[in-house]
């Protein structure tokens, strides 16, 4: 269990949108720290997505946004200092302008790839094109502050990043984000999705998570998008801590 009282000591859950049918979740995540900073994961659709009607199956159903879903516990944009960019797909960096204050965290690869052209992310680009000075660029697994690491698992992506959260009851926490969406394909035999720009690396990142839940002793792994796990868990304003 963690200890420290300046690291995380709440992690909140937000699910901005749904796919009728499978019920898959996308999410947001929120860490407050008993030193008093403000950490976001991820940002959602941009507030003004109109979810596409030529799209197999029912349309995205959308839930509050992430800036509505703070103000229920008293956060505004202004307050978050540390914004972690787990990847720049549309489900995840769509507001990334709207946090005025945050330093942007995201793995150097990431975001040179982004920034040299990467056409997966061009629709995004109004929102991670922010000046230089905003972001924090990493290279590989860091430790962010105590209590709170990021994990490089490219293979959605390049640059993809998950997060392992220490909390002082819960304790240790792992974010696979889209590294590995849903607990069935969280296995060293998992195939590549037509989602993951490098099956490969996507399994091999996999293997990696894998490994990395054993050797920290991870209490609680939550998917990105796994709609039978998130139906079972907290959700904001209740909270992990």
């Amino acid at each position: 269990m963690a200890s420290n009282t300046s690291g995380p000591q709440r992690l909140y859950l937000m699910q901005v949108a749904t796919a009728p049918g499978s019920n898959t979740p996308f999410p947001c995540y929120y860490i407050r720290t008993g030193d008093g900073h403000n950490i976001l994961i991820d940002t959602g659709f941009p507030a003004d997505f109109q979810p596409p009607t030529n799209r197999p199956g029912p349309p995205l159903q959308m839930g509050s946004n992430v800036m509505e879903q703070l103000k229920q516990i008293g956060v505004q944009p202004g307050d978050i200092d540390m914004l972690i960019c787990t990847h720049f797909d549309g489900d995840h960096a769509g507001n990334l302008a709207a946090f005025p204050n945050a330093q942007l965290i995201a793995q150097r690869l990431l975001y040179e790839a982004a920034r040299s052209g990467y056409q997966r992310f061009a629709p995004m680009r109004s929102q991670w094109d922010q000046p230089a000075s905003r972001y924090r660029l990493i290279d590989g697994d860091t430790e962010l502050l105590p209590g709170l690491d990021l994990i490089e698992t490219s293979g959605h992506v390049p640059g993809h990043q998950s997060v392992l959260v220490r909390l002082p009851h819960t304790g240790t926490v792992l974010l696979t984000i889209d590294a590995v969406t849903v607990e069935s394909n969280f296995t060293p035999d998992r195939e590549g999705s037509p989602m993951d720009a490098d099956a490969a690396g996507a399994i091999a990142s996999t293997q990696k998570l894998l490994d990395l839940a054993r050797r920290e002793h991870v209490s609680l792994i939550i998917f990105g998008h796994d709609g039978q796990q998130w139906s079972s868990l907290k959700k904001l304003p209740e909270y992990y801590d």
